[in-house]
């Protein structure tokens, strides 16, 4: 049987091999990076990865800016570790999606006890995170769409319009609902780019694309015929 495959993060080579023996005698698989930039590399050359653990002082790119790259893809759980016990700190840590936040010093043990409570809740919501509509199927957790079982190349954010549409099955959405929900409520943008994005969908969908009926003067409605 495969093991749990984790990824750590950290400039201190003392701090990374405690972390590993640990991970390793719970028999975990841990593959290392010294730094923001290699830890990103490592991450979107792996599609097993099932964890990171992610120190938040760290040379060339932080830990807060790696966490930033990761989220923007994936919602693979983060648990960051710190010297600084700050409140202001844990609560961007949470606010930008983190699962767990230790600070150093730390037991090994506990931080072990952490990784597996933090897996437990994500595979719970591992069930969660596959939609399908039709002969459509999502898997978010995996960022994969497939169509009558073949995978689709979408873009991110035509992967994010479908899955909102999917979760949204029947229900008439505006442009602007669509933009606030998709592109976020800091976006002021125009709302046409709603309409170049739907367009692209559409086409990359097959006959599937027809599922995406327009509102005309309004917006958009997913409707599985």
């Amino acid at each position: 049987m495969d093991r749990t495959k984790i990824l750590v993060v950290d400039d201190e080579s003392r701090m990374r091999k405690l972390v590993r023996d640990f991970l390793i005698r719970s028999n975990y698989e841990v593959i290392e990076a010294e730094d923001g930039a290699q830890a990103l590399d490592l991450f979107f050359e792996d599609q097993t990865i099932a964890l990171v653990i992610l120190d938040v002082m760290m040379p060339k790119m932080d830990g807060w800016q790696v966490c930033k790259e990761i989220r923007a893809y994936s919602k693979v759980p983060i648990i960051m570790l710190t010297a600084k016990a700050d409140e202001k700190d844990e609560l961007m840590g949470f606010q930008l999606g983190v699962d767990e936040y230790i600070s150093k010093p730390f037991s090994p043990k506990i931080l072990v006890a952490r990784v597996e409570a933090v897996l437990r809740r994500s595979l719970g919501m591992a069930s969660e995170d596959v939609l399908s509509a039709g002969d459509i199927i999502i898997d978010k957790a995996a960022h994969i769409v497939t169509i009558e079982g073949k995978p689709v190349d979408l873009s991110y954010k035509e992967f994010e319009l479908l899955t909102y549409f999917v979760e949204n099955k029947g229900i008439a959405l505006s442009r602007e609902v669509i933009l606030n929900h998709v592109w976020n409520y800091d976006y002021f943008g125009d709302a046409r780019t709603i309409d170049t994005h739907v367009k692209k969908l559409r086409s990359k969908m097959g006959k599937q694309g027809e599922y995406i009926k327009t509102i005309w003067g309004m917006g958009y409605k997913f409707e599985v015929d």
